[in-house]
């Protein structure tokens, strides 16, 4: 049974056990993020990788294909709906700010699934400033000789590395000017499948693609 609790506590051990890295900016790497019932419940949702052209680097060039924790999903997968109030609740959201030093309250939350197929690629960017949160949670190990990590910069021009990509490991920031990442172009075999947690401030237009679209964290 997935139960938004026990994920919840699950999520503030590994938050607490992520040292922060200083370069190229501050960022943290945590480790076993979710519990296994929760990455199995992902795995066996019946998705299937959009089939789209190339993404000009960026995602948002094909944003109907998009899938994200909005309402109309949480009501369909249970796995979705008890992740979700996880990451909303007030326990996570503070432990999430006191570690990392995010100001979360009044933002929403915004939890998009992605499967990235051959072909994939993004530029390097700063997100924009209505994120206020960045998590990246890598939901499936890439094959040997492969990295599918994000790629870290120094400056749009400045390659100094790739974050370490299995399954349940992640990436997290908290979004400024200097916050500069992307995907380069790289063999992908199979699916990178992964997770995009945003906490967003209520500029955010689009309020299908949030979770609780009423109510803000507290």
């Amino acid at each position: 049974m997935l139960e938004a609790a026990s994920i919840a506590a699950h999520i503030r051990a590994s938050l607490a056990a992520a040292a922060p890295r200083a370069t190229p900016y501050r960022h943290w790497l945590p480790q076993a993020i979710l519990p296994v019932p929760v990455l199995d419940a992902l795995d066996a949702l019946p998705l299937v990788p959009p089939a789209i052209a190339d993404t000009a680097g960026r995602r948002e060039t094909h944003n109907a294909a998009r899938q994200f924790f909005g309402m109309a999903e949480r009501a369909s997968f249970p796995v979705y709906d008890a992740l979700a109030h996880a990451l909303q609740s007030p326990e996570t959201t503070a432990a999430l700010a006191a570690h990392c030093g995010a100001r979360l309250r009044g933002t929403s939350l915004r939890i998009e699934y992605c499967l990235d197929t051959d072909g994939f690629w993004l530029e390097p960017h700063t997100d924009i400033g209505a994120k206020l949160f960045t998590m990246l949670i890598y939901l499936a190990d890439p094959p040997p000789g492969e990295a599918w990590g994000t790629d870290l910069y120094a400056s749009p021009t400045q390659h100094v590395g790739t974050a370490p990509c299995a399954r349940n490991q992640g990436l997290i920031f908290i979004p400024g000017p200097d916050t500069w990442h992307g995907f380069e172009r790289r063999r992908i075999t199979g699916t990178r499948r992964s997770l995009i947690v945003n906490y967003v401030t209520s500029e955010w237009r689009a309020r299908h693609e949030l979770a609780f679209p009423q109510q803000a964290v507290s």
